[in-house]
């Protein structure tokens, strides 16, 4: 046997992925993952271990580009090191930051190997092999004609399909409202709805793989209106009643929402599919007519409270969540407690609240009557304590009822499991049998906390599912 044959095989190539924020993102980055794999790529653990790092970028939250720079230097450190070693790390950004900075990043950080859009990840193999050969930052941040989805490994190949009984699926990218807060249109694009038939593929495949709830993504996802097997455009609500019929899937969640967008058909299907959680994020962002109005939001308060009803008249025990934006340019203590007076009266189990920070290149970011610092503080910590107010006392609401319960994450003891109840709070179960992990089980809730709740197996307890 000669030197040769008994040579060690060379180390597999690893990619790791640093996700920032949206569930819309956590879905791309396995996408990502996913198509680097046919190139001989593993997921790698940590960025040490890599040999390509990639920062997947959101643009909606506050100082998210300084978060990606001061990240992106310490990545320039660590690729000087492996330089110094002989070996080769290609460092990329992508996503919404990407997408809206790729001429300023290339400025700012020339040491980035390739900066590329959500729309033109699918590429990724291609941009690796030019990085790899030197020369300056590659920027792909083109809004291509082609469907990137189309182009992924089908869902079978996946890598990444699941990693757990819960699982998300992008049914839909981009917006048509334009916001003037807003950079999604800029970044993400136009409105595109997947085929129903691509998306009913990749579900099955999930529940192939241990899924037992999906959650349907999209900047705009009730906005839907992909091609079913006629040609003719599917309603997120006929989407969700073609899901909740494959075997095996039990919840479906759907997020996130325009008020604008919520039909007949998408509201009857809350009180009528019974896979279709009883939870609802629904972004309000404002109480206030005359702010909605400068967020080009297209509805009003009056109308937003009008669809709550509805949608409780379809689905008495739903819950909502909502997104509100405090500080907006022009925003007055008058329009603050309009704000402030729409949470009393609707009922919020749960709300994602911000100071509002300019986005460059949206409208708002320009306007007059920026407001001070001080004030949004002020504001949001008044906004926040109202919210966790109503949370807790839901949650606490909850105490002795039992309630089917969704065991997908494992607890701070060997013998805690932490599960999804249907309105998506964390339910924490002590002394939790093992074969619990990723199915559906009856538990009554003991205590109602602020974040969470506990429980204990109720009595006559059967797995459901």
């Amino acid at each position: 046997m000669s030197e040769s044959d008994l040579a060690a095989p060379a180390p597999q190539k690893k990619i790791f992925v640093k996700t920032y924020g949206c569930q819309m993102n956590v879905y791309d980055s396995a996408r990502m993952v996913d198509v680097m794999a046919p190139e001989g790529y593993a997921e790698a653990t940590s960025p040490e271990d890599a040999d390509i790092i990639l920062l997947n970028t959101c643009h909606i939250r506050e100082r998210a580009a300084e978060k990606v720079y001061s990240e992106l230097g310490r990545l320039r450190d660590m690729k000087a090191e492996r330089r110094e070693q002989g070996k080769d790390l290609i460092v990329g950004v992508a996503g919404c930051v990407a997408q809206a900075e790729g001429e300023e990043m290339r400025r700012r950080a020339p040491y980035v190997d390739m900066i590329v859009g959500p729309q033109t990840y699918h590429r990724l193999p291609e941009l690796v092999t030019r990085a790899a050969n030197g020369g300056p930052t590659l920027i792909e941040t083109e809004f291509p004609v082609d469907d990137k989805f189309a182009s992924l490994p089908a869902p079978e190949k996946r890598k990444t399909l699941a990693r757990g009984p819960t699982a998300f699926l992008t049914i839909q990218e981009g917006c048509d409202k334009f916001c003037t807060f807003c950079v999604v249109p800029y970044t993400r694009g136009s409105e595109y709805s997947r085929p129903v038939a691509r998306i009913e593929e990749e579900a099955r495949s999930l529940v192939d793989a241990g899924v037992r709830e999906i959650t349907l993504l999209g900047q705009n996802v009730n906005a839907y209106h992909g091609d079913d097997a006629k040609g003719e455009a599917s309603s997120l609500g006929q989407l969700i009643r073609a899901l909740a019929a494959i075997d095996g899937l039990e919840r479906l969640r759907y997020t996130t929402s325009h008020p604008r967008d919520m039909d007949d058909e998408l509201i009857a299907a809350h009180g009528e599919v019974e896979a279709l959680m009883p939870y609802l994020h629904l972004p309000v962002q404002s109480g206030s007519d005359a702010v909605l109005d400068k967020m080009n939001r297209q509805h009003t308060a009056e109308h937003y409270i009008r669809l709550i009803e509805r949608i409780r008249a379809a689905r008495p025990d739903i819950a909502l969540s909502s997104d509100f934006i405090v500080g907006f340019p022009g925003e007055t203590e008058e329009d603050f407690e309009a704000t402030l007076s729409l949470i009393r009266e609707v009922g919020f189990v749960q709300a994602y609240s911000f100071k509002y920070s300019p986005r460059p290149g949206t409208p708002a970011a320009t306007r007059d009557g920026q407001i001070a610092e001080e004030v949004k503080v002020e504001r949001l910590q008044r906004l926040q304590a109202l919210v966790a107010e109503q949370q807790l006392r839901f949650n606490k609401s909850c105490a002795g009822r039992t309630m089917p319960v969704l065991f997908d994450r494992r607890g701070r003891t060997a013998t805690q499991l932490v599960g999804r109840s249907p309105y998506l709070q964390s339910v924490h179960l002590d002394d939790a049998p093992p074969h619990l992990f990723g199915r559906i089980a009856q538990v009554e809730i003991e205590e109602g906390f602020a974040m969470s709740l506990r429980g204990r197996l109720a009595m006559s307890e059967a797995v459901v599912a």
